[in-house]
């Protein structure tokens, strides 16, 4: 009887101890899901490379997961996770280039310190990174009226009158109006810009018939009114992933701005050649 007892004793440890790694492991898994999800919400939606590494390894070390190799690209991010005995994770997410939107990089980033300071658990954690996702953009008012304050100060910047600028908010105010739409419809990255290029250039043209009292430039009112279409953020973070060392993102984030910089050209140089051939260029 004495033997028989033993014998139970030792396999309920045993059993013990194998749903004991089995929880480990399923909470090391959690953890590296909630960290693969934020780097994917911050990569998503315009983070720097080292803000998403950063992001991963402070959520793996609050929860004591040492050995993690994170490698983010600027479209993807790879996972791996070991613990003393084999490979427990391994995940690849892909993140296709989109837009941007700060407030939730922001939020994103204050999650982070509060799991890194202990604040917040892991389920909570979870719950919070759902609500930030959903943060809806900017309401259409708001961003139709930037665009067009955008449009006017940078008019004004680049040695445009106050004539001038006072055109280019109007016509950033109709662009951003058209851009909405294409979201709202999925309009293609390259159709939005070309478009949208070839949409100003025919309203500056339009506005420079008028006989006003005042001289008014062309160039001035399409260099203005372009640049709320400028991915500037995306040019901008290039630059500091390649000055992070992290040349393969920075290369392609620079090379995603350069192809909008070459729709907006085309659209602009359509219209102008088009009108060009119309009218013999008469009117400019």
């Amino acid at each position: 009887m004495l033997m028989e007892q033993q014998i139970d004793e030792k396999s309920d440890q045993k059993v013990d101890q194998k749903v004991d790694q089995k929880t480990e492991k399923t909470q090391m898994r959690e953890v590296l899901d909630l960290a693969m999800n934020m780097g994917r919400v911050l990569l998503k939606n315009g983070a720097e490379i080292f803000r998403v590494e950063e992001t991963i390894d402070h959520v793996c070390r609050r929860y004591q997961i040492e050995d993690v190799e994170s490698f983010v690209m600027s479209n993807g991010i790879f996972i791996t996770a070991r613990d003393e005995e084999e490979d427990i994770y391994a995940k690849v997410k892909h993140i296709p280039l989109s837009g941007f939107h700060l407030g939730i990089v922001t939020e994103v980033n204050d999650l982070s310190r509060e799991i890194s300071a202990g604040r917040i658990g892991l389920e909570e954690a979870r719950a919070r990174l759902k609500e930030i996702e959903a943060m809806p953009p900017k309401r259409g008012r708001f961003r139709i009226f930037a665009a067009g304050i955008g449009s006017g100060c940078f008019c004004y910047l680049l040695q445009g009158n106050i004539w001038e600028s006072l055109m280019a908010v109007l016509i950033g105010c109709f662009l951003y109006v058209f851009v909405i739409f294409a979201e709202k419809h999925k309009l293609t990255k390259i159709l939005t810009n070309i478009v949208g290029g070839g949409m100003i250039t025919i309203l500056a043209l339009l506005a420079i018939q008028f006989p006003w009292p005042f001289p008014v430039r062309i160039d001035k009112i399409i260099i203005g009114s372009i640049m709320p279409l400028v991915p500037g953020v995306a040019f901008v973070n290039a630059i500091r992933d390649i000055a992070n060392s992290d040349f393969i993102a920075g290369i392609v984030r620079i090379l995603d701005a350069l192809l909008v910089f070459v729709y907006i050209a085309i659209g602009v140089g359509f219209v102008l050649g088009s009108f060009h051939k119309l009218v013999g260029g008469a009117w400019l």
